[in-house]
C-alpha cells in the first residue's frame, strides 16, 4: 500500500503540473502561487482538525525559513512549467534529490580529516551519481530548449536547487518534533503571502470563470499529492517508496506527449532517464546518512 500511495502522490503532482500549464496561459506565476496557497490553507486546516493536530508552533523562525526557500522553489517551478515542456520542467525540479546528495558529498569532504577511519573516497559512489545527474541535465537541456527558453531552463534548475534546501529544512523540523501537517500548513501560508506580494509587482489578470477553473485543482492536487506522500512514508521511508517518487517524471512525460504534443528528441529522453537513474541511486546511497527521511515535496 505504501508503494501505491507514492504512485498516486506522484500522479497528483504531475496532474498539478498540467493544471499549472493550462492556467499559466491566463494567469501569471505569482497568481498561481497565491491561489495554491489559498486552497492549501483551507485543505490543510481541515486535515489538521480531523487529525486533531495543533497548528500552534514553538519554532516560527524555522517555519519562516522553510517557507521562504519553499516558495522560491515553487515560484521558479511554476515559471518553468509555463515556459518549458512539462516533462522538462518536472525533471528539473526532481533534481532536488541529486542536489541533496551533492550537499552530503560536499559536507563529507569538508569535515573529512586523515585521522578518521573513513577513506576520502568513501563518498565516491554518491559523487558519481551526482555527476551523472548533471550530465543528464546537459543532455536534456541542450537539444530540447530553444534559445528563448534557456532562461526558463536555468530557472527550472534553480527550482530543484531551492527544493533541496527546503527538503533539508523539513528534515530539521521533523527532528524538532513538528508534524508534517503543521509544516505544510505554514508553507501554504507562505505561498499565499509571497503570491500576494508577487501580484503587487506582476499585476492581476482579468478574471474569467472559464479560465479560473484551473486555479482550484492546482491547490487541490498539490495538497492531495503531499497527503499521499505523507501516507506513503507513514510507516518508515523504505527505499522502494522513496524511489517511486520519480514516477512523477513518467506521468509528466505522458502528459507532455498526449496533451501538449511536446517534441523532445531521443537524447532529451535519455537525459531524463539518466537523471531518474542518478536520483534513485543517490536516494539509495544517502539513505545511510539520512534514514527515515521525510518525503521530498514537489
Amino acid at each position: 500500500m505504501q508503494a501505491l500511495w507514492m504512485l498516486l502522490g506522484a500522479a497528483f503532482f504531475a496532474t498539478m503540473g498540467v493544471c499549472v500549464k493550462f492556467g499559466s496561459e491566463h494567469f501569471n506565476s505569482a497568481e498561481l502561487v497565491f491561489y495554491r496557497g489559498v486552497v492549501g490553507i483551507v485543505f490543510l486546516a481541515v486535515i489538521a482538525k480531523q487529525k486533531k493536530v495543533s497548528l500552534r508552533t514553538d519554532y516560527p523562525g524555522a517555519h519562516l525559513w522553510r517557507s521562504t526557500i519553499g516558495v522560491l522553489s515553487l515560484s521558479a517551478w511554476f515559471y518553468a512549467i509555463a515556459h518549458l515542456p512539462l516533462a522538462t520542467a518536472m525533471t528539473l525540479n526532481y533534481m532536488s534529490g541529486v542536489w541533496v546528495a551533492a550537499f552530503l558529498v560536499g559536507g563529507s569532504l569538508i569535515n573529512w580529516n586523515g585521522q578518521d577511519n573513513r577513506s576520502a573516497w568513501s563518498q565516491g559512489p554518491l559523487a558519481l551519481s551526482v555527476l551523472a545527474g548533471f550530465a543528464g541535465v546537459v543532455m536534456m537541456l541542450r537539444p530540447t530548449l530553444e534559445q528563448n527558453q534557456i532562461f526558463a531552463g536555468l530557472i527550472g534548475l534553480m527550482s530543484g536547487f531551492a527544493a533541496a534546501f527546503a527538503y533539508m529544512q523539513v528534515m530539521a523540523l521533523g527532528r524538532l518534533g513538528e508534524p508534517e501537517t503543521r509544516t505544510v500548513f505554514y508553507f501554504a501560508i507562505g505561498t499565499l503571502i509571497a503570491g500576494a506580494i508577487g501580484m503587487g509587482f506582476a499585476g492581476v489578470s482579468a478574471w474569467n470563470w472559464a479560465h479560473a477553473i484551473w486555479l482550484l485543482p492546482v491547490g487541490v492536487f498539490a495538497s492531495l499529492g503531499q497527503l499521499c506522500m505523507t501516507r506513503a512514508y507513514s510507516k518508515g521511508a523504505t527505499l522502494v517508496v522513496a524511489n517511486l517518487q520519480y514516477s512523477g517524471i513518467v506521468f509528466a512525460a505522458l502528459y507532455s506527449l498526449l496533451l501538449f504534443g511536446d517534441d523532445i528528441p531521443l537524447i532529451g529522453w535519455m537525459g531524463m532517464a539518466l537523471i531518474v537513474a542518478s536520483g534513485m541511486t543517490a536516494t539509495l546511497l544517502r539513505a545511510r546518512a539520512a534514514p527515515n527521511a521525510p518525503a521530498e515535496e514537489h
